[in-house]
């Protein structure tokens, strides 16, 4: 208690992998009243979480408890180790306590021939060459490397927290090699930054692929801090105490995208996840009725309408105006066409508007359906830009948008005669996916992050 009222403590809780712990050190000075290091620092920084938690892997059991047969299924061991460091990282709050942010890795290299993917939530066997899914041969699929600066007290007056992590997936690299920029080689960062007592944290992406890892994926998540979360039929934590619900919610945040990945970078300015069944009733685990629904704006201006007159399977079956009028797809007078990228149906829908297209089948544990929308002026009302450009590099900008609205208003299938469904966003996140484009970078810092739950 001594040592706490000594030194006043800065805890960062909310950051997943927190490290050292140099709280001993101190004590023991103050024990023996030798602590001239007490004097000249002003603060220390605890970390709750110790390298040895992070190295946590299969079957190793976690601190406090007996390993249970869970802890020996190598497909729920990540599952309980979320938890597990969310129990450490929790903090106390009103209505309900918050563990940290999500930073999201994903590749899409997938081998056809390993069986290691389920189809819309079934297993099935080797599907064969598939030229929808990069793959450079066995082994493609692999976890990438992880290297780690502990988050540590920095500045002048040792007031700045910053920590990072970075890597790659291509398993010949090494620390050296990777932070030297070798060409051809996968890349991501993500550094975060803070001053005491002021401003919020700054997360800065840096996201590259190569010829062996074309299709990548980074995003900063705010996760629900119990329950599933959008993309996942297991138990997740993060930092959203209140789920946001359509059409009740804003989220405000600053983007400033400084590289943009390329032509085929899908930066997302929201991206939002959710699920539901299909007849209305909230997802429960089980992987083939579960439905995962996604809704993201693509800011790259790079991107373009595939939805047109020519092309109606990849539009929604209609449109909803923000006054509540709605318009069909046929109608091509009126259709926004270009307001959307593209809309695909859950593969395991029944009642499908022809003509269609189906998401793939394969990128979640259970089916998908996605809404992809683009810069237009229908979006303008709900604070999202209505120009291509708007927020793109040079345009750094503070963004408040009506999600919870425009998530309200957009399509997404359901069985007929069935309920509707509520709409609750487990998830909302905002980041990059290079689309099968090799060789290209991204880079854009985040600040300011906050979804802001309205009173009803």
């Amino acid at each position: 208690m001594r040592l706490m009222k000594k030194l006043p403590t800065w805890e960062a809780p909310e950051l997943l992998i927190a490290l050292t712990y140099t709280k001993l050190l101190l004590r023991e000075m103050v024990r023996d009243n030798s602590c001239s290091l007490c004097k000249l620092l002003p603060y220390i920084l605890v970390h709750r979480v110790t390298e040895h938690d992070n190295r946590l892997g299969f079957g190793d059991p976690f601190p406090g408890g007996r390993i249970n047969d869970a802890q020996l299924n190598v497909d729920q061991y990540a599952a309980l180790k979320e938890l597990y460091l969310g129990g450490k990282c929790q903090v106390e709050d009103t209505p309900s306590p918050w563990q940290f942010w999500m930073v999201m890795l994903k590749s899409g290299n997938m081998d056809t021939f390993a069986a290691k993917c389920p189809k819309n939530g079934h297993r099935v066997g080797p599907i064969g060459p598939d030229t929808a899914f990069p793959c450079f041969g066995k082994g493609c699929m692999n976890q990438p490397l992880m290297y780690h600066d502990y988050t540590t007290l920095q500045g002048p007056n040792l007031t700045s927290l910053k920590g990072r992590f970075y890597g790659s997936w291509d398993l010949d690299s090494n620390s050296s090699s990777i932070n030297r920029g070798d060409s051809n080689r996968s890349y991501y960062s993500v550094t975060w930054e803070k001053e005491l007592g002021q401003g919020s944290w700054v997360f800065h992406h840096v996201l590259r692929t190569s010829t062996k890892y074309p299709w990548l994926m980074l995003y900063l998540r705010s996760d629900a801090t119990r329950g599933f979360s959008g993309g996942y039929h297991y138990p997740t934590r993060g930092m959203s105490k209140v789920i946001p619900e359509s059409p009740n919610f804003r989220v405000r945040f600053t983007l400033n995208v400084i590289r943009g990945g390329g032509p085929n970078s899908q930066f997302y300015l929201m991206d939002m996840g959710s699920c539901w069944k299909n007849n209305g009733q909230p997802c429960d685990g089980d992987v083939t009725s579960d439905v995962t629904r996604y809704s993201e704006m693509i800011i790259n201006p790079n991107a373009t309408s595939w939805c047109h007159p020519g092309n109606l399977n990849v539009c929604p079956p209609y449109h909803t105006f923000s006054n509540g009028t709605w318009v069909h797809r046929n109608e091509t007078s009126r259709f926004p066409y270009s307001a959307y990228h593209l809309y695909c149906y859950p593969g395991n829908a029944q009642h499908l508007e022809a003509p269609y297209s189906l998401c793939d089948p394969y990128s979640n544990p259970q089916p998908q359906e996605i809404v992809q929308i683009l810069p237009h002026p229908v979006w303008g009302e709900y604070g999202y830009p209505t120009r291509q450009g708007e927020g793109w590099i040079g345009d750094p900008r503070t963004w408040e948008l009506d999600v919870g609205r425009l998530s309200q208003s957009l399509y997404f299938y359901q069985e007929p005669g069935t309920p509707p469904a509520r709409r609750q966003w487990m998830s909302i996140d905002l980041g990059t996916e290079i689309f099968k484009d090799p060789d290209q970078v991204a880079e854009w810092t985040v600040s300011d992050f906050d979804i802001l739950v309205l009173k009803q």
